[in-house]
């Protein structure tokens, strides 16, 4: 028996002790909705079915075991992160299907092609910029990845080659980590969003976000990205480009596309003036994408879609929904609370310790799991640290973006796996970047919150 599956059969046999046999205090509603949530974790961490299978699953069992109302178990099908994800699917179809994507990856490149260092650099870049335009990491890397396979190869860097490796993995973290930061970019930070507007009554702007995440967590966690690709696989060869002379004429799908990607950023960046959701305007993008003339995805395409992602959100969702709804929630909180180093007054160590933990929860669950166990618990956590409970919310986004390693996050596994490599190539990277997050970023980060009045 492999690892994953012992690992899936010893959690599995926990929760069906709990869910028989609840643990002393605890409710059988409260004892079936922790035996729901533990198999669910060790299905999602351990990969040993689908994950959309795991939340359809997940769902069925609750509705069958009458822990909540239907309300509550199917609330993420209402809730704006499911609305925003499914506008990135049909945003990221559009931007593949008419080579916007690939047009503006490579106007890019080639401006980067003087040395592997600006390659590199480069490539980090450009992912970072197109996780403004595209609310996807699984959208960008299927842009993303291939275009940097053959610019790698146009340079002259075999796939054995550290140079080829070196640029590919560059392409992978700096299209997924730094996008944490940019509140419609990746699938754990919608979570976020919905957890904490469907439970707590909050509800994070996008300018607001991204100018609380994205200097420390964004901006200097990439230069650290670059850094490590440039030691880690080091390269000596200079690049050796072959450009091409025939230039391809910008259609008008394309242009449609640019023009609506164009104002939905806009509207996303200045949220604070006019306080729309950015999953509503994400959502309004597609509607446009869709329409008959004015839209630029044939009805076939839409067959395209990863639909199985919106299920595995749903599901997600739905667990944090009834943790909070079954009282579990508190219970949770009261346990971490009181094994937590936080202290009233400690600001330092309860910033420390809150994103320590939620480090932990994405190692021992998965990344989008964060906000799911932890946004339940923000009340009491807040009550105990003296810190705002928007301020405790906001720890989770250190946490789900550390990401300790590879298996964590399913994107970059997506990314080595379309790329040809094997994900042991970027174990070493994903965990000295999450060593110096937690030593250098974390720190430097609190710093940056005391700045903005946090």
């Amino acid at each position: 028996m492999t690892l994953p599956r012992s690992i899936a059969v010893v959690l599995l046999s926990t929760a069906f002790l709990i869910g028989f046999s609840p643990p002393c205090g605890l409710s059988p509603t409260e004892g079936h909705v922790a035996a729901l949530t533990l198999g669910a974790i060790a299905f999602w961490s351990t990969g040993v079915i689908a994950e959309h299978l795991t939340a359809l699953i997940f769902m069925l069992l609750a509705v069958l075991l009458s822990v909540a109302a239907p309300s509550v178990i199917f609330s993420g099908f209402s809730s704006t992160a499911f609305w925003m994800i499914f506008a990135g699917l049909i945003i990221g179809v559009a931007v593949k299907d008419t080579g916007l994507g690939e047009r503006l990856a490579s106007l890019i490149a080639r401006h980067i092609d003087h040395s592997y260092v600006t390659l590199v650099a480069g490539m980090v870049a450009i992912g970072v910029l197109m996780s403004f335009i595209m609310p996807s990491s699984l959208g960008r890397l299927m842009i993303l990845i291939p275009i940097s396979i053959a610019l790698a190869k146009q340079c002259g860097y075999a796939p054995s080659d550290r140079g080829y490796t070196g640029l590919i993995i560059a392409t992978a973290m700096g299209n997924h980590i730094p996008a944490f930061t940019i509140l419609p970019a990746n699938v754990p930070n919608m979570i976020m969003l919905g957890q904490a507007e469907t439970i707590l009554g909050i509800t994070p702007l996008y300018g607001e976000y991204l100018l609380l995440h994205f200097p420390v967590l964004g901006f200097v966690k990439a230069v650290l990205i670059v850094a490590l690709v440039l030691w880690l696989f080091p390269e000596s060869k200079r690049p050796q480009m072959s450009r091409s002379t025939e230039k391809k004429v910008f259609s008008i799908d394309e242009f449609k596309l640019a023009t609506v990607l164009f104002i939905a950023l806009i509207l996303w960046i200045t949220d604070f003036i006019h306080h729309i959701s950015a999953a509503w305007i994400a959502l309004a993008a597609a509607v446009l994408l869709l329409m008959p003339r004015i839209g630029v995805i044939p009805r076939a395409n839409l067959n395209n879609l990863n639909y199985s992602s919106l299920f595995f959100v749903v599901g997600v969702l739905a667990m944090g929904g009834l943790i909070a709804d079954s009282g579990l929630g508190n219970r949770l909180g009261d346990f971490v609370l009181a094994h937590l180093p936080v202290e009233e007054g400690a600001d330092f160590q309860n910033f420390m310790a809150l994103s320590l933990a939620a480090t932990l929860t994405g190692a021992l669950a998965t990344m989008p799991s964060v906000p799911a166990i932890l946004t339940p618990m923000a009340t009491g956590m807040a009550e105990m640290s003296s810190m705002p409970i928007y301020t405790v919310v906001m720890t989770q986004v250190l946490g789900f973006s550390t990401i300790l390693l590879p298996y964590h996050s399913a994107p970059l596994i997506i990314a080595m796996q379309i790329a040809g490599l094997p994900p042991g190539k970027i174990i070493k990277p994903i965990f000295y970047l999450a060593l110096l997050t937690i030593l250098l970023l974390f720190p430097l980060d609190y710093l940056w919150w005391r700045f903005l009045g946090w």
